[in-house]
């Protein structure tokens, strides 16, 4: 839904700005004359996907940490038993990012009109998703706002850490392969020409593995546009294919059978999933909307039927352990720890030690493919170089040999 800027007069003649979403600029004044705002200005902003795919989004603070800052300060305020209202027109001045700032000034302005802070935060998904809304949801009605902002954050902080290790892990062999492809392309496309042409001024023969190499290199110089095309034509097939419900299942199917990485995410989906959920149960939120709410975010289609049917189960009274573990996704054992912790009323705290238990076993395994992938790299990449050589050097040890 489109998102429009707004400079409007409030009550007692005060200029305002903002931000409203609504399907036009209609319906945007329609919004605003609800709550007693006039507009004298509105325009329609572009989509935050469109400022996000400029080259400078790259540089600029991510909006995950505009998210993760404004709850911890929220929390803080509300616990210091600052109204809602004043806590909000505090983050206002205080947040750097305009964009954000307006979110969070059209958000306070909805809430002094008498909107709930759940509502409010519903029209901006882009900033904050169905697990915040869900949990500012219970947060408002149980009076425990401050608290269960502080839970938010602490949930929001710990998948950050998850995700930063992840990312952090990744960068070394990213960038040595990067540095390694530019290496043979190099070679491929500059160097060996230049030596063959030497080599058959010389009147040498070319063996076979040299000509290869010669006719890619040739087909890398003068096609190299057709090349780029395909990569780009076959990345955007692929991509398209993936958005498909058929193409979503295969992808998650064949990322989970992966012989290294499939254990892997298994365990990211499984601790992501309990962690989630864990949250969810300990803010007060019921067990068929926390798993409402959970497969919503998941990420996996094949655990998000899993998760569906153990909802489907709790509404006919049944156990939620059985879908999960028919699902392959979640070993026995781990079902079994669900199970138990149904049976025993403390099934929260059984999805806290599975989150943790589950984490601590990544962070292990994500150091030891790291430590694992960078030889490997260097291994392939040095594999590719020394047949660049060899097939550049042959001619002449044949040369050498006395084979013309």
């Amino acid at each position: 839904m489109p998102r429009y800027s707004y400079i409007a007069l409030a009550g007692g003649g005060k200029t305002i700005k903002g931000t409203v979403t609504a399907e036009n600029p209609y319906s945007a004044r329609k919004q605003l004359r609800a709550r007693g705002i006039h507009a004298t200005d509105i325009n329609q902003v572009a989509a935050e996907s469109e400022v996000k795919s400029g080259l400078f989004g790259l540089f600029v603070k991510t909006k995950k940490s505009h998210i993760i800052e404004f709850t911890k300060q929220m929390s803080i305020l509300l616990n210091s038993e600052i109204k809602l209202t004043e806590s909000l027109s505090v983050l206002i001045e205080q947040t750097p990012d305009a964009r954000f700032k307006n979110v969070i000034t059209d958000i306070r302005d909805r809430v002094v009109t008498g909107e709930a802070f759940a509502d409010a935060l519903g029209d901006y998904t882009e900033y904050f998703d169905v697990i915040y809304i869900s949990m500012i949801k219970v947060g408002e009605a149980t009076g425990s706002l401050g608290k269960t902002m502080e839970t938010i954050s602490s949930f929001m902080e710990k998948r950050r850490r998850i995700e930063s290790k992840v990312m952090t892990a990744m960068i070394y062999p990213i960038c040595l392969t990067i540095v390694g492809t530019i290496a043979i392309i190099i070679l491929t496309t500059f160097v060996l020409p230049k030596i063959i042409v030497q080599i058959q001024k010389a009147g040498m023969q070319l063996p076979l593995l040299t000509k290869i190499l010669m006719a890619v290199s040739d087909f890398l110089i003068h096609y190299w546009y057709l090349v780029a095309f395909a990569i780009v034509l076959i990345i955007w097939l692929v991509r398209k294919f993936l958005k498909t419900e058929k193409g979503a299942y295969l992808r998650d199917k064949t990322l989970l059978s992966l012989p290294v990485f499939g254990p892997l995410m298994k365990q990211g989906v499984v601790s992501r999933f309990a962690s989630t959920l864990s949250t969810l149960l300990g803010s007060g939120l019921s067990m068929a909307e926390s798993l409402k709410v959970v497969a919503e975010v998941t990420g996996n289609v094949i655990m998000v039927d899993a998760v569906r049917k153990a909802r489907d189960r709790i509404l006919s009274g049944a156990d939620i352990a059985t879908p999960l573990r028919e699902s392959g996704v979640i070993s026995p054992a781990i079902a079994h720890m669900v199970a138990v912790g149904e049976k025993s009323g403390e099934l929260t705290k059984m999805l806290i030690n599975i989150s943790e238990n589950l984490e601590s076993s990544s962070d292990i395994v994500i150091d030891r493919l790291s430590a694992a992938l960078e030889p490997l790299i260097i291994v392939v990449m040095a594999i590719f170089v020394g047949l660049i050589a060899f097939a550049a050097l042959l001619p002449i040890l044949r040369f050498s040999a006395g084979n013309f």
